[in-house]
Protein backbone atom coordinates (compact mmCIF):
# COMPACT_ATOMS: atom_id res chain seq x y z
CA UNK A 1 0.00 0.00 0.00
CA UNK A 2 0.99 3.42 -0.86
CA UNK A 3 2.16 5.93 1.67
CA UNK A 4 0.44 9.05 1.69
CA UNK A 5 4.09 10.65 0.54
CA UNK A 6 3.59 8.54 -2.40
CA UNK A 7 -0.12 9.48 -2.80
CA UNK A 8 1.47 12.72 -2.89
CA UNK A 9 3.37 12.37 -5.43
CA UNK A 10 1.11 10.46 -7.56
CA UNK A 11 -1.54 13.84 -7.67
CA UNK A 12 1.63 15.27 -9.93
CA UNK A 13 0.87 12.85 -12.81
CA UNK A 14 0.64 14.69 -16.39
CA UNK A 15 -2.62 15.20 -17.20
CA UNK A 16 -5.59 16.12 -20.49
CA UNK A 17 -6.41 19.59 -20.78
CA UNK A 18 -3.69 21.51 -19.19
CA UNK A 19 -4.17 19.97 -16.09
CA UNK A 20 -2.04 17.82 -14.57
CA UNK A 21 -4.08 15.95 -12.18
CA UNK A 22 -5.69 13.49 -14.38
CA UNK A 23 -3.75 11.89 -17.31
CA UNK A 24 -2.19 8.58 -15.63
CA UNK A 25 -4.35 9.17 -12.13
CA UNK A 26 -6.40 5.88 -12.45
CA UNK A 27 -9.99 5.49 -11.40
CA UNK A 28 -8.65 2.74 -8.75
CA UNK A 29 -6.12 5.27 -7.43
CA UNK A 30 -8.75 8.38 -7.38
CA UNK A 31 -11.21 5.65 -5.26
CA UNK A 32 -7.79 5.64 -2.81
CA UNK A 33 -7.25 9.37 -2.83
CA UNK A 34 -10.71 10.36 -1.72
CA UNK A 35 -10.91 7.20 0.70
CA UNK A 36 -7.89 8.62 2.54
CA UNK A 37 -9.54 11.97 2.30
CA UNK A 38 -12.69 10.82 4.14
CA UNK A 39 -11.34 8.82 6.44
CA UNK A 40 -8.80 11.61 7.46
CA UNK A 41 -11.66 14.63 7.41
CA UNK A 42 -13.85 12.05 9.43
CA UNK A 43 -11.54 13.11 12.66
CA UNK A 44 -11.53 16.91 12.41
CA UNK A 45 -14.76 17.09 14.13
CA UNK A 46 -13.84 14.82 16.80
CA UNK A 47 -10.79 16.91 16.86
CA UNK A 48 -12.95 20.33 16.84
CA UNK A 49 -15.09 18.84 19.14
CA UNK A 50 -12.41 18.52 21.81
CA UNK A 51 -11.06 22.17 21.02
CA UNK A 52 -14.50 23.13 22.23
CA UNK A 53 -14.76 21.72 25.48
CA UNK A 54 -10.80 22.55 25.94
CA UNK A 55 -11.09 26.03 25.10
CA UNK A 56 -13.20 28.77 24.24
CA UNK A 57 -12.18 29.30 20.64
CA UNK A 58 -15.42 29.25 17.97
CA UNK A 59 -15.48 27.80 14.44
CA UNK A 60 -14.98 31.36 12.84
CA UNK A 61 -11.56 31.72 14.42
CA UNK A 62 -10.86 27.32 13.94
CA UNK A 63 -11.49 27.79 10.37
CA UNK A 64 -9.39 30.68 9.89
CA UNK A 65 -6.47 29.27 11.84
CA UNK A 66 -6.97 26.05 9.69
CA UNK A 67 -6.73 27.75 6.33
CA UNK A 68 -3.49 29.72 7.48
CA UNK A 69 -1.36 26.82 9.14
CA UNK A 70 -2.60 24.54 6.00
CA UNK A 71 -1.35 26.74 3.65
CA UNK A 72 1.76 27.04 5.40
CA UNK A 73 2.38 23.59 5.62
CA UNK A 74 1.66 23.13 2.13
CA UNK A 75 3.99 25.48 0.62
CA UNK A 76 7.23 24.04 0.73
CA UNK A 77 5.57 20.82 -1.42
CA UNK A 78 3.66 23.21 -3.78
CA UNK A 79 7.29 24.80 -4.12
CA UNK A 80 9.46 21.62 -4.67
CA UNK A 81 6.40 19.43 -6.49
CA UNK A 82 7.58 18.03 -10.00
CA UNK A 83 5.35 19.73 -12.32
CA UNK A 84 6.75 22.92 -11.19
CA UNK A 85 9.75 22.40 -13.31
CA UNK A 86 7.01 20.97 -16.21
CA UNK A 87 6.36 23.98 -18.39
CA UNK A 88 2.40 25.18 -18.37
CA UNK A 89 -0.20 26.76 -20.75
CA UNK A 90 -2.19 28.78 -17.73
CA UNK A 91 -5.45 28.51 -18.74
CA UNK A 92 -8.03 31.75 -19.84
CA UNK A 93 -7.39 34.54 -16.67
CA UNK A 94 -11.37 34.30 -15.89
CA UNK A 95 -11.76 30.98 -15.79
CA UNK A 96 -9.04 30.75 -13.14
CA UNK A 97 -10.13 33.55 -10.91
CA UNK A 98 -13.25 31.63 -10.93
CA UNK A 99 -11.50 28.40 -9.72
CA UNK A 100 -10.08 29.59 -7.49
CA UNK A 101 -12.37 32.36 -5.41
CA UNK A 102 -15.03 30.13 -6.40
CA UNK A 103 -13.20 26.91 -4.49
CA UNK A 104 -11.87 29.29 -1.55
CA UNK A 105 -15.25 30.79 -0.94
CA UNK A 106 -16.64 27.56 -1.46
CA UNK A 107 -14.53 25.87 1.16
CA UNK A 108 -14.62 29.12 3.82
CA UNK A 109 -18.07 28.37 3.72
CA UNK A 110 -18.41 24.08 3.99
CA UNK A 111 -16.02 24.03 6.82
CA UNK A 112 -16.83 27.08 9.08
CA UNK A 113 -20.82 26.14 8.90
CA UNK A 114 -19.68 22.16 9.71
CA UNK A 115 -18.09 23.69 12.56
CA UNK A 116 -20.79 26.00 13.61
CA UNK A 117 -23.07 22.47 13.21
CA UNK A 118 -21.05 20.59 15.30
CA UNK A 119 -20.89 22.80 18.12
CA UNK A 120 -24.94 23.35 17.80
CA UNK A 121 -25.87 19.62 17.71
CA UNK A 122 -23.03 17.86 17.95
CA UNK A 123 -20.48 15.76 15.83
CA UNK A 124 -22.27 12.51 14.46
CA UNK A 125 -25.60 14.52 13.54
CA UNK A 126 -23.74 17.35 11.89
CA UNK A 127 -21.25 15.58 10.25
CA UNK A 128 -23.93 13.02 8.52
CA UNK A 129 -26.35 15.77 7.42
CA UNK A 130 -23.50 17.51 6.04
CA UNK A 131 -21.71 14.74 4.34
CA UNK A 132 -25.79 13.81 3.83
CA UNK A 133 -26.84 16.26 1.42
CA UNK A 134 -23.92 17.14 -0.06
CA UNK A 135 -24.34 14.44 -2.71
CA UNK A 136 -27.90 15.80 -3.80
CA UNK A 137 -26.52 19.65 -4.07
CA UNK A 138 -23.68 17.94 -6.01
CA UNK A 139 -25.90 15.67 -8.34
CA UNK A 140 -28.48 18.54 -9.04
CA UNK A 141 -25.21 20.83 -9.52
CA UNK A 142 -23.50 18.19 -12.23
CA UNK A 143 -26.46 17.84 -14.24
CA UNK A 144 -27.27 21.46 -14.33
CA UNK A 145 -24.12 22.96 -15.24
CA UNK A 146 -21.39 19.70 -16.46
CA UNK A 147 -23.77 17.96 -18.02
CA UNK A 148 -22.93 14.81 -16.14
CA UNK A 149 -25.09 11.85 -16.60
CA UNK A 150 -26.56 10.70 -12.71
CA UNK A 151 -27.63 7.47 -14.46
CA UNK A 152 -29.75 5.21 -12.55
CA UNK A 153 -27.52 4.00 -10.08
CA UNK A 154 -26.62 7.37 -9.79
CA UNK A 155 -30.22 8.51 -9.05
CA UNK A 156 -30.56 5.48 -6.47
CA UNK A 157 -27.86 6.38 -4.66
CA UNK A 158 -28.98 9.96 -4.21
CA UNK A 159 -32.35 8.23 -3.28
CA UNK A 160 -30.52 6.25 -0.97
CA UNK A 161 -28.89 9.49 0.65
CA UNK A 162 -32.10 11.85 0.70
CA UNK A 163 -33.53 8.50 2.57
CA UNK A 164 -31.03 7.79 5.06
CA UNK A 165 -30.81 12.12 5.93
CA UNK A 166 -34.83 11.63 6.59
CA UNK A 167 -34.49 9.08 8.59
CA UNK A 168 -31.70 10.27 10.71
CA UNK A 169 -33.46 13.60 11.41
CA UNK A 170 -36.82 12.95 11.50
CA UNK A 171 -36.39 9.77 13.42
CA UNK A 172 -34.35 10.96 16.24
CA UNK A 173 -36.22 11.96 18.86
CA UNK A 174 -36.61 15.83 19.69
CA UNK A 175 -33.35 16.95 21.49
CA UNK A 176 -30.95 15.03 19.73
CA UNK A 177 -31.03 16.78 16.31
CA UNK A 178 -31.45 20.70 16.97
CA UNK A 179 -32.75 22.68 13.99
CA UNK A 180 -30.23 25.48 14.13
CA UNK A 181 -26.92 23.02 13.90
CA UNK A 182 -28.92 21.09 10.89
CA UNK A 183 -29.28 24.40 9.53
CA UNK A 184 -25.99 25.44 9.58
CA UNK A 185 -25.18 21.55 8.22
CA UNK A 186 -26.65 22.26 5.10
CA UNK A 187 -25.38 25.11 4.25
CA UNK A 188 -22.12 23.46 5.08
CA UNK A 189 -23.34 21.14 2.37
CA UNK A 190 -23.83 23.91 -0.07
CA UNK A 191 -20.24 24.93 0.05
CA UNK A 192 -18.80 21.27 -0.36
CA UNK A 193 -20.64 21.28 -3.20
CA UNK A 194 -19.41 24.59 -4.70
CA UNK A 195 -15.63 23.44 -4.01
CA UNK A 196 -16.58 19.65 -5.65
CA UNK A 197 -17.76 21.02 -8.65
CA UNK A 198 -15.44 23.24 -9.36
CA UNK A 199 -12.71 20.94 -8.66
CA UNK A 200 -14.72 18.37 -11.30
CA UNK A 201 -15.04 21.04 -13.67
CA UNK A 202 -11.04 22.08 -13.72
CA UNK A 203 -10.32 18.76 -14.42
CA UNK A 204 -12.91 18.72 -17.36
CA UNK A 205 -11.63 21.52 -19.13
CA UNK A 206 -8.43 22.48 -17.82
CA UNK A 207 -7.19 25.91 -15.96
CA UNK A 208 -3.18 24.99 -15.69
CA UNK A 209 -3.54 24.55 -11.86
CA UNK A 210 -2.24 20.96 -10.71
CA UNK A 211 -3.28 19.85 -6.85
CA UNK A 212 -1.14 21.13 -4.45
CA UNK A 213 -1.64 25.08 -6.85
CA UNK A 214 -5.22 24.85 -6.32
CA UNK A 215 -5.34 23.65 -2.92
CA UNK A 216 -2.60 26.02 -1.93
CA UNK A 217 -4.46 29.01 -3.66
CA UNK A 218 -8.05 28.10 -1.84
CA UNK A 219 -6.64 27.94 1.13
CA UNK A 220 -4.95 31.23 1.23
CA UNK A 221 -7.99 32.75 -0.12
CA UNK A 222 -10.16 31.51 1.99
CA UNK A 223 -7.92 32.47 5.64
CA UNK A 224 -8.50 35.81 3.95
CA UNK A 225 -11.79 35.39 3.90
CA UNK A 226 -12.06 34.34 7.41
CA UNK A 227 -9.84 36.84 8.86
CA UNK A 228 -12.35 39.45 9.57
CA UNK A 229 -15.02 37.71 11.11
CA UNK A 230 -12.67 35.19 12.92
CA UNK A 231 -11.16 38.49 14.28
CA UNK A 232 -14.04 39.90 15.33
CA UNK A 233 -14.63 36.46 17.24
CA UNK A 234 -11.39 36.13 19.02
CA UNK A 235 -8.50 34.45 17.00
CA UNK A 236 -6.74 33.35 20.34
CA UNK A 237 -8.27 31.02 23.15
CA UNK A 238 -8.81 33.52 26.42
CA UNK A 239 -9.61 30.42 28.60
CA UNK A 240 -9.03 26.70 28.53
CA UNK A 241 -5.99 23.84 27.65
CA UNK A 242 -4.27 26.28 25.09
CA UNK A 243 -1.15 23.39 24.64
CA UNK A 244 -3.72 20.96 23.75
CA UNK A 245 -6.15 23.05 21.80
CA UNK A 246 -2.63 24.13 19.75
CA UNK A 247 -1.97 20.47 18.96
CA UNK A 248 -5.19 18.90 17.85
CA UNK A 249 -5.06 22.37 15.59
CA UNK A 250 -2.01 21.18 14.12
CA UNK A 251 -3.42 17.89 13.58
CA UNK A 252 -6.00 19.43 11.93
CA UNK A 253 -3.78 21.87 9.60
CA UNK A 254 -0.90 19.11 8.82
CA UNK A 255 -3.11 15.94 8.28
CA UNK A 256 -7.03 16.67 7.83
CA UNK A 257 -6.00 19.92 5.73
CA UNK A 258 -2.68 19.94 4.31
CA UNK A 259 -2.37 16.18 3.43
CA UNK A 260 -6.16 15.59 2.92
CA UNK A 261 -7.14 18.54 0.17
CA UNK A 262 -4.51 18.05 -2.68
CA UNK A 263 -5.53 13.83 -2.87
CA UNK A 264 -8.92 15.10 -2.64
CA UNK A 265 -8.66 17.60 -5.75
CA UNK A 266 -6.79 15.12 -7.26
CA UNK A 267 -9.47 12.63 -6.91
CA UNK A 268 -12.24 14.43 -7.58
CA UNK A 269 -11.07 15.90 -11.00
CA UNK A 270 -10.95 12.28 -12.30
CA UNK A 271 -14.54 11.04 -11.23
CA UNK A 272 -17.81 12.35 -11.55
CA UNK A 273 -18.89 15.06 -9.12
CA UNK A 274 -21.58 13.10 -7.46
CA UNK A 275 -19.49 9.55 -6.93
CA UNK A 276 -17.08 11.89 -5.33
CA UNK A 277 -18.96 13.56 -2.59
CA UNK A 278 -20.54 10.12 -2.10
CA UNK A 279 -17.56 8.67 -1.61
CA UNK A 280 -16.91 11.63 0.97
CA UNK A 281 -19.60 9.46 3.26
CA UNK A 282 -17.08 7.66 4.48
CA UNK A 283 -16.37 10.65 6.87
CA UNK A 284 -20.00 10.96 8.72
CA UNK A 285 -19.38 7.11 9.28
CA UNK A 286 -15.99 7.51 10.91
CA UNK A 287 -17.04 11.05 12.71
CA UNK A 288 -20.00 9.01 13.95
CA UNK A 289 -17.90 6.50 15.20
CA UNK A 290 -15.66 8.63 17.36
CA UNK A 291 -18.26 10.32 18.65
CA UNK A 292 -19.52 7.26 20.13
CA UNK A 293 -16.34 5.72 21.22
CA UNK A 294 -14.77 8.61 22.60
CA UNK A 295 -17.15 11.51 23.16
CA UNK A 296 -19.93 10.26 24.79
CA UNK A 297 -22.59 11.13 22.24
CA UNK A 298 -25.66 8.36 21.86
CA UNK A 299 -25.68 6.23 18.79
CA UNK A 300 -29.77 5.80 18.45
CA UNK A 301 -31.87 3.61 16.11
CA UNK A 302 -31.81 6.05 13.20
CA UNK A 303 -28.43 7.09 13.24
CA UNK A 304 -27.58 3.85 12.42
CA UNK A 305 -30.43 3.06 9.95
CA UNK A 306 -29.20 6.11 8.16
CA UNK A 307 -25.39 5.68 8.16
CA UNK A 308 -25.67 1.67 6.81
CA UNK A 309 -28.03 3.59 4.07
CA UNK A 310 -25.62 6.04 3.33
CA UNK A 311 -22.82 3.15 2.89
CA UNK A 312 -25.00 1.54 0.37
CA UNK A 313 -24.87 4.20 -1.60
CA UNK A 314 -21.07 4.50 -1.02
CA UNK A 315 -20.48 1.26 -2.87
CA UNK A 316 -23.37 1.40 -5.44
CA UNK A 317 -22.23 4.67 -7.19
CA UNK A 318 -18.55 3.20 -6.85
CA UNK A 319 -19.79 0.48 -8.42
CA UNK A 320 -21.04 2.67 -11.05
CA UNK A 321 -18.55 4.84 -11.63
CA UNK A 322 -15.92 1.71 -12.69
CA UNK A 323 -18.37 1.03 -15.06
CA UNK A 324 -19.35 4.42 -16.48
CA UNK A 325 -15.34 4.98 -17.03
CA UNK A 326 -14.96 2.32 -19.99
CA UNK A 327 -17.81 4.58 -22.37
CA UNK A 328 -17.51 7.59 -22.83
CA UNK A 329 -19.36 10.07 -21.17
CA UNK A 330 -22.25 12.34 -22.54
CA UNK A 331 -24.40 15.14 -21.62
Amino acid sequence: MKSPKDLAADAEAPGRGGNSLTGSLSVRRAFAFLAFAGIAWGTTGAAVEVIYRTSDLGPLAISFWRFLAGAVLLLPAWALRPSRRTPRVPGPAGRRVLLLSGTGAGLAVFQTAYFAAVRDTGLAVGTIVTLGAAPVLTAVGGRLFLGERVGRTGVLAVVGALAGLTVLVLGNRPGVVHPAGVAMALLSAAGYAVSNLLGRWTGRHGTGEDAFTLTLSSFLIGAALMLPPAFHEGLLPQGGDFAEAGLLMLYIAAITTALAYPLYFAGVAVLRATTASVMMLLEPVGAAGLAVLFLGERLTAATVVGTVILLGAIAALALAESRLRTQPEKP
